[in-house]
């Protein structure tokens, strides 16, 4: 093979590489230098600290102001989502929010994305477990024509009844898709089982049939009017503004704003469980057995979070995690094996789960208890440097964008953080150390007090479950945990 070097002339490239030699020195100045790169500490996170405003009708807002691109990103956060559910009407603060996207200020819902579109932008709306709100995303130079758009959608949302009963169909149909989908079902019953039917945690958001064909325009209003009021509200900015700006843009908006704070009750964790129950749904056909273990975690303001981050980072909460490399690259049982906490105000769950060959559900039980057994012991030096790195490098990449950074500005707000805390992160991850991983693992760790939830064909893996002596077995169908499902009957 001959090339052109350089436009003049064609030599061989041996020949080339051998002339190349002759000038740089030996041929083995080309040999790669094969050892690892030695990386430093992680840095840590140098971010502006959040600046306090407040409109002329009290509401909170938080700045920081980003310059890099000419980019904003406005959140207005109200507390209480779905936890403030009423009863009989769970998925409530879900549906509200779906259909504050359905028309707003005098626009369809056609009308109101293309109006959004035209200026380049985004508009939407949110429920979670514990805060409910809208996200306005907009060029610098269409900030003020996007705000009339903005503030239609937190204040004057129209909920329009044929969208409502489109949503309405949409659930349930979702519901109907459930019992053919492993995966739901056994998120939908370790839930009920940690937390009880009448606990906020314990219910699936979306709601049930019975409380999704109940939803009314009137429940929507109602749902609207109570939770987004202007002392319950909290306004986030990011981008490329200043404080006197988008002060005087909002007051401008949502200065007139009116409406009473909300009483929000106070979550409280269930008991914690007790005793090894193995709850085993048939799934008659199922190539695949989804498993799911766990316990009541802790709440996110807890003392321990660093500890917990870090512990589960080497137990389940990466790739390299010990579940990861037991059940996926040691023994081929799954795609991806892992655990984690899940923080919320109040003590969400710690979770371990994978989706295991059906022919293997007893082994993998085995090593999953093998693991959570294993993580009550001593860590070694290079694991816990390992896991706290892999967090620590990690981190920033929730900062990449502003409407990421606005994110973790709702966090900061809605846990009552510290201002600075974004910037101590790293330093608070790094300073983690083993009797502090070994503590949190025998606090909040505990295999013989779990729930245990497989999903998966029971003729062909309750033997195998039955013989590895974990405790007793519940024998479930689908509908005792998703109850029958829905039948839709023209549209209704």
């Amino acid at each position: 093979m001959i090339h052109r070097m350089n436009g003049l002339s064609r030599i061989p490239v041996f020949l080339f590489v051998c002339i190349l030699a002759a000038t740089m020195g030996p041929v083995r100045a080309f040999a790669q230098d094969e050892s690892p790169i030695k990386l430093g500490p992680p840095a840590p996170l140098k971010l502006p600290t959040p600046e306090h405003l407040k409109l002329r009708n009290g509401v909170d807002v938080v700045l920081m102001e980003n310059h890099k691109v000419p980019l904003v990103q406005i959140e207005i956060m109200v507390r209480g989502g779905s936890s403030l559910d009423p009863a009989g009407k769970t998925g409530l603060a879900g549906m509200t929010a779906d259909m504050m996207e359905e028309g707003a200020g005098g626009r369809n819902s056609l009308e109101f994305a293309d109006a959004i579109d035209f200026l380049g932008g985004s508009i939407s709306s949110y429920a979670g477990m514990h805060s409910a709100g809208v996200n306005l995303f907009v060029p610098l130079s269409k900030l003020d024509s996007a705000m009339g758009l903005f503030a239609d959608m937190v204040l004057r949302p129209m909920f329009p009844p044929a969208e409502l009963d489109r949503l309405k169909n949409e659930r349930l149909t979702t519901l109907i898709q459930w019992h053919d989908e492993p995966r739901a079902i056994a998120s939908v019953l370790f839930n009920k089982t940690l937390y009880g039917e009448g606990h906020p945690y314990g219910v699936a958001t979306m709601g049930d049939e019975k409380s999704i064909r109940s939803f009314t325009v009137g429940d929507l209003r109602a749902f609207h009017a109570k939770t987004f009021t202007p002392s319950n509200a909290t306004i986030i900015v990011v981008g490329d503004v200043n404080a006197d700006a988008v002060t005087g843009l909002l007051d401008r908006y949502f200065g007139d704003w009116r409406g009473e704070r909300p009483e929000i009750p106070e979550v409280n964790p269930p008991p914690q469980v007790s005793g090894r129950d193995i709850y085993l749904v048939d799934k008659p056909g199922a190539a695949q057995s989804e498993i799911r273990i766990g316990r009541i975690g802790v709440e996110r303001t807890t003392p321990d979070y660093y500890s917990t981050i870090v512990m589960n980072t080497i137990l389940g909460g990466s790739f390299a995690s010990r579940l990861n490399q037991n059940l996926r690259e040691r023994n081929g049982y799954t795609y991806g094996a892992g655990s984690r906490f899940l923080y919320r105000l109040s003590a969400g769950p710690f979770l371990a789960s994978a989706a295991v060959q059906t022919d293997v559900t007893d082994k993998a039980l085995t090593e999953f208890f093998n693991e959570l057994n294993a993580i009550g012991r001593p860590v070694s030096d290079e694991e816990l440097s390992r896991a706290r790195n892999y967090v620590a490098l990690d981190y920033p990449n929730s900062f990449e964008t502003i409407s990421r950074i606005a994110g973790e500005l709702a966090e900061l707000i809605m846990y009552g953080l510290p201002d600075d805390y974004f910037n101590t992160y790293v330093g608070n991850v790094l300073a983690v150390s083993k009797e502090q991983v070994l503590a949190a693992a025998n606090r909040y760790i505990d295999p013989s007090n779990v729930a245990v939830i497989v999903v998966g064909d029971r003729a062909k893996i309750e033997a195998g479950i039955t013989a590895l002596g974990l405790g007793t077995i519940h024998n479930l169908s689908i509908d005792d945990v998703l109850g029958p499902a829905p039948v839709i009957d023209g549209g209704k």
